[in-house]
């Protein structure tokens, strides 16, 4: 469940991303907020993902048994699963306890059926995680705020509101990145019209 691994997760990633200099050593909350600014999607958007991926934890807590091994992540009200289950019973009914909550707009379950991965895969994941994103920094033609990066046992899963142009230059850039086995891209295209209007908000 997510309650299980985020923690974890996070500080491996805040400590990744401390090593490569990619985020100053003191985080404000003025800092917080401006990451969100950057943000593509509307602070309601994102406060409605938070939400999602909380009441989803809770759902799952309800409708299945081990579901310590799934990780939820909502960008722009689409969730993501990732992770290990038992049977793929416990696929499906992790798949509809998410679409069962309100707000969701789609579901990708890209659960695994097997044993959980250990602690060294998860340390490895999250590693991966902070290499890409400094990739996407590194190439000054990607906005690396528009992207969420999922990374679950070598597979880089990407999320955002991105354009045509911009949507395989990060697929790209994710895959030379060394120790990545596969890149899945579950962008929602926007036109450029309408990437100037977010650039301008």
């Amino acid at each position: 469940m997510r309650s299980n691994r985020r923690p974890f997760l996070a500080a491996l990633l805040a400590s990744s991303l401390l090593v490569s200099g990619c985020i100053p050593v003191v985080a404000t909350g003025m800092a917080v907020g401006a990451f969100a600014a950057l943000d593509r999607r509307s602070v309601g958007t994102q406060t409605d993902d938070t939400q999602i991926e909380l009441r989803g934890s809770s759902r799952l807590s309800d409708a299945m048994k081990g579901s310590a091994g799934v990780v939820i992540t909502s960008f722009n009200r689409r969730v993501l699963l990732t992770g290990q289950v038992p049977d793929a019973a416990a696929k499906a009914d992790a798949e509809r306890a998410l679409r069962a909550v309100n707000g969701v707009r789609e579901v990708y379950n890209e659960l695994e059926i097997g044993p959980r991965v250990s602690v060294t895969t998860l340390a490895n994941d999250t590693a991966l995680t902070a290499r890409v994103k400094a990739s996407f920094v590194e190439q000054k033609v990607l906005d690396s705020n528009a992207v969420k990066i999922v990374t679950e046992n070598g597979v880089v899963y990407l999320m955002g509101l991105v354009t045509n142009r911009e949507g395989p230059g990060y697929a790209t850039v994710a895959s030379r990145v060394s120790g990545v086995r596969r890149v899945v891209t579950l962008f929602e295209y926007i036109s450029e019209d309408e990437l100037a209007r977010l650039k301008a908000r």
